[in-house]
């Protein structure tokens, strides 16, 4: 039989929301990063100044 597979699956991107994951590529040692993308929740809108009274 072969040895165990050095080489993690590729893991699908996850969504939901709010939040974006992905699989980073392997670094040199072999870790496995994940990159996480938060979406923004509110709106902004550029401040404009009151009315005088």
């Amino acid at each position: 039989m072969s040895g165990p597979a050095k080489a993690r699956p590729k893991v699908p991107e996850g969504r939901s929301r709010y939040l974006l994951t992905r699989q980073k590529a392997p670094t040199e040692t072999g870790y496995v990063g994940y990159e996480t993308i938060w979406e923004a929740f509110h709106k902004e809108v550029p401040y404009t100044t009151p009315k005088k009274p």
